[in-house]
């Protein structure tokens, strides 16, 4: 059957292009069931329209999360999103809507895990003169990038190599991962129940030994 994907996403969306792409290539037994985000001007508002998927913005308060997260989650829940997909969603996800998806969020974040943690990740990586770098797709808890990991791919970080560059390069990365690891997490959802409330030991966890 057919997984039902909820996006969240505040930027261009480039990782909701790459998941949209590989439904379409087959690559992906998926549907895009809506976007959401925090941004009114974000581009990937833009490109899920055009693309005839369901886009919504709702103004996100700092001082009040819980009102963008209570919309959020009842426009999740009218879709019957099985799992939700945070693509450059650039806020924390509160215990609120963790409960309301338990297990069911899942990111993707341009480090290692647990490497470089945060914000300009890439940066990091640079500054602290890692030969490896690459980017984990994690299930989302209550800590910042901490959740338990599902899959990672890892690039060679060069003496020459820019914050551009590298950034770039594990974009690439990303692009591939990501729709692989919700495909098999969404599977195994499906085989205990959209609505199980954990997932235990699936994934895989290893860095592939192929690095680019």
């Amino acid at each position: 059957m057919s997984l039902r994907l909820g996006v969240l996403a505040s930027g261009r969306g480039s990782n909701f292009v790459a998941i949209a792409e590989a439904i379409v290539r087959g690559d992906l037994d998926a549907s895009i069931r809506l976007v959401v985000s925090d941004r009114q001007d974000a581009p990937v508002l833009r490109r899920a329209k055009r693309l005839g998927i369901d886009a919504f913005y709702l103004p996100y308060d700092r001082s009040d999360r819980r009102v963008f997260e209570l919309r959020a989650a009842e426009l999740l829940e009218a879709s019957a999103c099985e799992l939700v997909v945070l693509a450059g969603f650039m806020r924390i996800v509160s215990p609120f809507l963790l409960s309301r998806f338990p297990d069911r969020i899942v990111n993707i974040h341009p480090s290692l895990l647990p490497a470089f943690k945060g914000m300009d990740a890439q940066a990091q990586a640079l500054r602290y003169g890692v030969k490896l770098a690459g980017c984990t797709v994690h299930i989302v808890n209550e800590e910042m990038d901490a959740g338990r990991i599902l899959g990672q791919r890892a690039v060679n970080v060069y003496e020459s190599d820019s914050e551009a560059e590298l950034s770039a390069r594990i974009l690439q990365e990303e692009h591939q991962l990501y729709p692989e690891v919700i495909g098999e997490y969404g599977r195994r959802l499906q085989e205990c129940g959209a609505f199980c409330g954990t997932a235990r030991g699936t994934g895989t966890e290893s860095v592939p030994l192929e690095v680019t």
